[in-house]
C-alpha cells in the first residue's frame, strides 16, 4: 500500500468544487477512484493492471473516460490555474508526444474528427501546444496532429491568453499576424525573429532566457508514461490524461 498513490484531505478539498454533480445514486469513493485514475496514467499501466486497492478497474476506466467525454479533467486544471497562476508574463510552445501502434492502429470512422495523429519524421506523433505561465506551470493546451505548426496551435490558443503583459515564444511563432494579435491584446511579443527576416527583431534577451521553464513543463509531464506515450485512440482520452498530470504535477 505504501508504494500507491493517494490523494490527501488538503488535495481533495482543492478538487471537490471543481468535481462534476453527483445525480441520482451516489458515487463510489472519489479519492480511490480519483488515485486509481491517476495511478494508471503516472505508471502506463492497462487499466486491468491496476492494482485491487482502487477497486474494480471498469469502475477506474468507466469514471475517466465519462470525465474525459465532459471535459471535467480539463475544467479542474484550467479552474486551479485560473487562481493560482502568475499570467504577467505567460510562454507559448509545442512538444511532439510518440504515439503507439495502438493509438494509430484501424480505421477512423467515416465522419470523425479524426485521431490527432500524423507521421513526422520521428514516427507516428500527436502534436501538444501549450501556453504556461511566469513560472512554467501550464494554463490551457491545445491538440493536433503531429505534422500541424505552431501557428496552428498559436491560432487556437490566441483566445485563452490571460491578460499578460509578454508572452514569450520561440523562432516558431515568428509571424506578423500572431504579433499583430497580441499587439491587439496590448501583450508585448517577445519573440527572435527567424533567420529568413530582412531585418532583424529586437527583443528583450533577459526575459527571454525564461522560456526555458516551458521546456522543463514539458519534460515534467513526459515522467508520466500515458503522456510520453500515447495508447489511447481517442484524442479525448489522451487530452485528460495530459490536463490530470498537469493538475496532479502543477496545480496540487
Amino acid at each position: 500500500m505504501s508504494d500507491l498513490f493517494w490523494l490527501t484531505d488538503e488535495q481533495m478539498e482543492r478538487l471537490r468544487p471543481l468535481f462534476a454533480k453527483s445525480h441520482g445514486k451516489p458515487r463510489v469513493n472519489d479519492r480511490r477512484v480519483l488515485s486509481g485514475i491517476v495511478f494508471v496514467n503516472r505508471n502506463g499501466l492497462r487499466w486491468r493492471d491496476a492494482p485491487s486497492a482502487y477497486g474494480p478497474h471498469k469502475t477506474l476506466y468507466n469514471w475517466c473516460r465519462r470525465w474525459g467525454e465532459a471535459g471535467i479533467f480539463t475544467r479542474i486544471m484550467e479552474g486551479l490555474a485560473a487562481v493560482n497562476a502568475e499570467p504577467k508574463t505567460v510562454m507559448i510552445d509545442a512538444t511532439y508526444l510518440k504515439a503507439h501502434r495502438t493509438a494509430s492502429s484501424l480505421r477512423v470512422k467515416k465522419g470523425n474528427l479524426g485521431r490527432l495523429i500524423g507521421r513526422t519524421k520521428g514516427g507516428m506523433n500527436t502534436k501538444l501546444h501549450a501556453i504556461a505561465d511566469g513560472n512554467g506551470r501550464p494554463l490551457s493546451f491545445f491538440m493536433t496532429a503531429g505534422q500541424a505548426s505552431e501557428y496552428t496551435g498559436a491560432a487556437a490558443l490566441l483566445d485563452d491568453l490571460p491578460k499578460a503583459q509578454w508572452v514569450l515564444g520561440d523562432r516558431g511563432y515568428d509571424a506578423d499576424w500572431f504579433r499583430d494579435a497580441l499587439n491587439a491584446k496590448g501583450i508585448e511579443p517577445c519573440t527572435p525573429g527567424r533567420r529568413s527576416r530582412n531585418e532583424p527583431v529586437r527583443y528583450d534577451k533577459r526575459r527571454y532566457r525564461r522560456r526555458s521553464r516551458i521546456d522543463i513543463m514539458f519534460g515534467r509531464l513526459e515522467d508520466w508514461r500515458r503522456v510520453a506515450t500515447r495508447y489511447d485512440r481517442f484524442p479525448t482520452a489522451f487530452f485528460s490524461a495530459v490536463a490530470l498530470a498537469a493538475t496532479v504535477i502543477f496545480w496540487l
